[in-house]
């Protein structure tokens, strides 16, 4: 068996508006277990970047240690990367975009990775709104370590490695990342590729936090009867907010909806979020109502995926700081040293 990808490509393949195909989004061989959540989901951020014609180079994927954390091997492989250490990929990410705010950062996580070691990190990445799509692969245990239960493991659930229920309640990030005030929520589940698309799209559009906890289970260690992040379980109990497109303001495309079906989101960019409601007197940019969704269905056993929350007014890290619009790496020293009496006046201001 090899482990190189032909080069070969058939000179007929589709190009995107900045003249790639879709290969050319692809990375490595996966060497994660057949049948791996985590795959679809690299599988899903390809297809983003490709209808979204993202001009690799123009790309940052960070990530910290787990399954997931390997998965940027395998996709975006003409785009930056950097392999953290274990939970501090907001920080990284963090200082990145600090220093080059022209590039769209991409952070891949694992429930251990983000809730467990790395929770401070990502509830200040929160906090601080870095403009960021934060993507957690969770599945409810630690690959790489044979299968121990991680922090989002839900109270009852039964793992391969630990043969008995769960005795712990689980952390719900989409719960913790709306009460610390992210400005872009969202669930998906691996296996639904037309859901999870868009919403990556979606979160590369918003400027700020766009948080999506993607459900992926682990076919190894935490696929079995009992489990709650296996396909059986997920697939049983998943229920969508709405069916979700994501549409470029720039392509003009007409549709015809029934009164009240559906709700139009215009992001800051111009980019549309078109939603096709299916639960009653849904509204995504309503925190509290969201939040208490959220709560109801975890009570009742039930996934729920799409769309949860977006603030429309979102502001980003820097927005906040009131930074330069020219990436912090770019400027040199004409820019950085006033001088002298510049120096002198700020001195005498600190008398």
């Amino acid at each position: 068996m090899t482990y190189i990808k032909p080069i070969f490509r058939h000179p007929l393949l589709p190009k995107n508006k900045v003249g790639f195909t879709k290969k050319d989004y692809e990375g490595a061989i996966s060497t994660l277990c057949a049948g791996c959540g985590h795959d679809s989901i690299s599988a899903a951020i390809i297809q983003a970047c490709f209808e979204m014609s993202v001009e690799p180079h123009k790309l940052a994927k960070i990530s910290g240690i787990g399954c997931s954390s390997k998965t940027p091997t395998y996709f975006l492989g003409n785009s930056h990367g950097f392999n953290s250490v274990h939970g501090r990929m907001p920080s990284v990410t963090t200082g990145a975009n600090m220093a080059n705010r022209d590039l769209i950062y991409l952070g891949v996580s694992g429930d251990g990775d983000t809730a467990s070691i790395g929770m401070g990190q990502f509830v200040h990445a929160v906090r601080r709104n870095v403009n960021m799509v934060y993507i957690v692969m969770n599945n409810g245990c630690y690959g790489l370590t044979k299968g121990q239960d991680s922090a989002t493991a839900d109270f009852g659930s039964i793992s391969k490695a630990s043969k008995t229920p769960s005795p712990f309640q689980g952390i719900d990030l989409v719960g913790l990342a709306m009460e610390m005030g992210a400005t872009f929520v969202a669930r998906s589940f691996s296996g639904d590729k037309s859901q999870l698309v868009p919403l990556i799209k979606a979160g590369m559009s918003h400027p700020g936090f766009a948080f999506i906890d993607c459900i992926s289970p682990c076919v190894t260690f935490n696929n079995n009867k009992g489990s709650t992040k296996s396909y059986s379980y997920v697939r049983a109990h998943n229920e969508a907010t709405s069916l979700l497109d994501f549409v470029p303001e720039e392509k003009e495309i007409t549709m015809e909806y029934e009164e009240g079906a559906s709700k139009e989101v215009v992001l800051h960019d111009g980019s549309v979020l078109l939603l096709k409601k299916l639960a009653p007197e849904w509204d995504p940019s309503d925190r509290l109502s969201a939040f208490s969704k959220v709560q109801e269905a975890k009570a009742s056993g039930e996934i729920l995926t799409g769309l949860l929350y977006i603030d429309l007014e979102s502001k980003e890290l820097h927005d906040l700081f009131g930074t330069t619009d020219t990436p912090l790496n770019t400027l040199r020293e004409k820019e950085l040293c006033p001088g002298s009496e510049a120096l002198e006046v700020i001195n005498a201001g600190r008398r």
